[in-house]
């Protein structure tokens, strides 16, 4: 069987190189970074996930992290909350202990790592997340933040809707809580890039954050360009997964189990894989594009109480791939 190249070996990457590996492909999986290490990521993983983890074979491992149960989910849009359970019980756990799981059951089964290569003829998997460029202006570009603070644990994933911006709260192992959020560099900049002071400016977040000490510096990534490659027809032998291939809103939770679909979805062509991908992501990609213009306008806080919170979950759930 012909040798698999894999950029990229964050939670797509290490997915599409465990699968091809079960298959008896040999992969050689590219990575300039050094595992583990933390990314600006909400750290949420839907329950949906639980059958794509145990075909990799690293549902045990997971267990074994002691993730946290996330039982509930939480919209604040101004001074109005939604609060709803959750259909299922979701999962919290930081990508430090996520990509360290995949990375090393990956080695395990044979991937060779690699920093740096590009053999032609063979297959390749792009994974390396999404484009960094932005069209927008200086002052509307999107930058991403994500620091861990300790203090009480809660059982809900949390979203805070303001300015433009949104803040996501949610808990992951050992009782650590992610803050993790998006905002306009204009904001940003009014705030001189202080995340402390920006997400205790909103009083609803400041008072849910009261009890917690920053455990951590701050990250920050960007900018940030939410889009999607799925209608473009891909070269003959080459994949996208995660990112690469659908950058969807980060507030929909949806984003490691999408990467866990799309990376794992091998076996047909490049083309009908491009076409499974899509089949699979063009709904939760639309929902959230319409959701995020609704967050720009008065209309966000008005319709808060109108829309049942489980439709806008499962709205935002990418499908299987068969």
């Amino acid at each position: 069987m012909n040798r698999i190249q894999i950029i990229g070996a964050g939670p797509a990457g290490c997915t599409a190189a465990i699968s091809a590996l079960l298959h008896g492909a040999p992969v050689d999986l590219i990575e300039k970074s050094k595992f583990p290490r933390h990314k600006v990521c909400g750290e949420f993983l839907s329950p949906e996930i639980i059958p794509a983890l145990e075909r990799l074979g690293v549902w045990a491992a997971f267990e074994q992290r002691k993730p946290a149960r996330i039982r509930r989910m939480e919209l604040h849009f101004g001074s109005k909350a939604k609060i709803a359970p959750l259909p299922e019980p979701a999962y919290g756990l930081s990508r430090y202990e996520y990509d360290l799981l995949l990375y090393d059951r990956a080695i395990e089964l044979g991937a060779r790592p690699a920093q740096q290569a590009m053999l032609e003829g063979m297959t390749r998997i792009w994974t390396a997340g999404r484009r960094a460029d932005s069209a927008e202006a200086r002052g509307k570009r999107l930058f991403g933040f994500k620091a861990h603070f300790t203090g009480p644990a809660h059982d809900a994933v949390e979203l805070y809707f303001f300015k433009g911006s949104y803040i996501g709260i949610n808990c992951v192992e050992n009782g650590i809580t992610n803050v993790c959020g998006l905002a306009p560099e204009r904001l940003l900049s009014s705030f001189n890039f202080a995340l402390d002071e920006l997400v205790r400016s909103f009083q609803p977040l400041s008072e849910r954050l009261s009890p917690l000490q920053r455990s951590m510096k701050w990250l920050n990534v960007g900018p940030l360009v939410f889009q999607n490659h799925l209608n473009r027809e891909p070269e003959p032998g080459v994949y996208s997964a995660g990112d690469a291939l659908s950058f969807v809103d980060p507030f929909t939770g949806s984003g490691l189990l999408s990467a866990a679909i799309t990376g794992a979805a091998q076996g047909f062509s490049s083309s009908d894989h491009r076409k499974a991908c899509r089949k699979s992501l063009a709904k939760p990609f639309g929902v959230s594009s319409l959701f995020r213009a609704l967050t720009r306008t008065q209309w966000a806080e008005h319709l808060a109480g109108l829309v049942p919170g489980e439709w806008l979950y499962r709205l935002t759930r990418p499908g299987t791939i068969r």
